[in-house]
């Protein structure tokens, strides 16, 4: 494994964490990285690097990011988001690594990309749900400043520094969990 395909590697699984917190903005970002060659993408998904597709997920980012700020629809978008979050953390995998095996980049692209995504894409859903019953939905717009904040880190560090993306995302995988474990009821034995 060369060191370009580690850090195609990288800078897919930083992209697929992006994608659990906003869906569009890590795709745009990488269509733009493609459109002005500062990364190239396997032959199949040069179309991301089109002007079209560019324009696309440009408006696709910013509904999304506004829609988020407003709370009930936040929710809303959660429900289609989960889902949308593991098919597109597989497409960033995919667009992304360089030189491997189809079958490798594919359980790659699968494992780490749909579920790196699909992991924060739901610890967030759920915060949110959180936030809507506790504040009435008044909380909501802080947790989308938050997440929308991270992902462009995130997404940023991604393109142009991949392994500091990846530690990124250990920390932020580290604080989901730590989060979830304080919160789930203790065991009486």
């Amino acid at each position: 494994m060369t060191s370009e395909t580690i850090i195609s590697i990288f800078l897919g699984v930083g992209l697929a964490a992006s994608v659990g917190f906003r869906v569009f903005l890590p795709l745009f970002a990488l269509s733009l990285a493609a459109y002005f060659n500062v990364w190239d993408l396997n032959d199949d998904w040069e179309w991301i690097g089109s002007l079209a597709a560019l324009i696309t997920l440009g408006v696709a980012t910013l509904v999304e990011i506004f829609a988020y700020f407003i709370p009930w629809v936040d929710n809303l978008l959660d429900s289609f988001a989960i889902p949308l979050a593991a098919i597109a953390g597989t497409a960033v995998m995919v667009s992304t690594i360089a030189d491997l095996d189809p079958v490798v980049t594919w359980s790659l692209a699968i494992i780490a990309g749909g579920g790196t995504a699909t992991a924060i894409k739901g610890a967030g859903a759920t915060g949110r749900l959180a936030s809507s019953a506790t504040t009435g939905g008044i909380g909501n717009p802080v947790l989308a400043t938050v997440e929308t904040g991270t992902a462009t880190v995130v997404t940023v560090a991604s393109i142009f520094a991949p392994i500091l993306a990846a530690v990124l995302v250990i920390i932020i995988l580290i604080v989901i969990f730590r989060i979830y474990r304080s919160l789930r009821p203790k065991s009486k034995t």
